[in-house]
């Protein structure tokens, strides 16, 4: 059985279904991959994919396209993606078994 690089909570499902419904325009789905920044090194990229890249991880998840950027798919194995909406914050947070440590603001990591 293949390991899923990425696993979705409902929360971020749902709001990944309803970012794409209301973008205005029709998306092959979302990529995930991974930036180098921050003062860890790493950071998480999310953005509206308009065509399949033959390279990508492709998951389905109940008629949703997820694209794994394959550079990023060592890197992000076993995560979990979730959604969290707060009074003094929202956005998609990541749980990754793979990150050895953070910087000091979260928005960068490294492994």
């Amino acid at each position: 059985m293949q390991k899923v690089p990425i696993t979705l909570t409902d929360a971020a499902f749902e709001r990944v279904k309803f970012l794409l419904e209301k973008r205005g325009k029709p998306s092959a789905g979302i990529r995930i991959s991974l930036k180098t920044k921050g003062c860890s090194g790493l950071s998480y990229a999310l953005e509206y994919a308009d065509d399949k890249n033959p390279l990508d991880e492709i998951m389905e998840i109940e008629g949703i396209t997820i694209m794994i950027d394959p550079k990023a798919v060592l890197f992000i194995l076993g995560t979990e993606m979730d959604y969290i909406e707060e009074k003094m914050q929202s956005g998609f947070i990541f749980k990754n078994p793979n990150e050895k440590g953070r910087c000091g603001c979260g928005k960068s990591f490294h492994v």
